[in-house]
């Protein structure tokens, strides 16, 4: 067996997470922990998930989200400790017929999500 897929497996096993299950198309709501000099605050932020990347301890995903005209990406990887929760506020009705959802880049307003 690889040493590598070994090693992940372990890792793995220790990282557990509940968060809900989410596929490309959902909008999610994630509460993010960010630290500034000695207070931590937390975060929600809210998009469209495009895209799910790698596997085990090594996945991440990025949502993206039109705040006052401006979109912005974010990625995050799944098991950081920085994200308190997640939230799914709705399910994509269709099943995206692509793994990447970058076309979503080129539209606007409600035609920028699936549902």
């Amino acid at each position: 067996m690889d040493k590598l897929l070994m090693v992940e497996k372990e890792l793995k096993e220790g990282m557990k997470r509940d968060y809900p299950e989410f596929k490309q198309g959902d909008i999610i709501k994630i509460y993010y922990k960010i630290k500034e000099k000695d207070k931590e605050r937390i975060h929600p932020i809210e998009g469209v998930v495009i895209k799910i990347h790698g596997a085990m301890h090594r996945k991440s995903f990025t949502i993206r989200r039109i705040a006052y005209g401006e979109a912005y990406e974010v990625t995050i990887p799944y098991y950081t400790p920085n994200i308190s929760k997640i939230d799914v506020v709705k399910r994509s009705r269709r099943k995206p017929r692509r793994k990447r959802l970058y076309y979503l880049r080129g539209r606007v307003g409600k035609k920028a999500t699936l549902t």
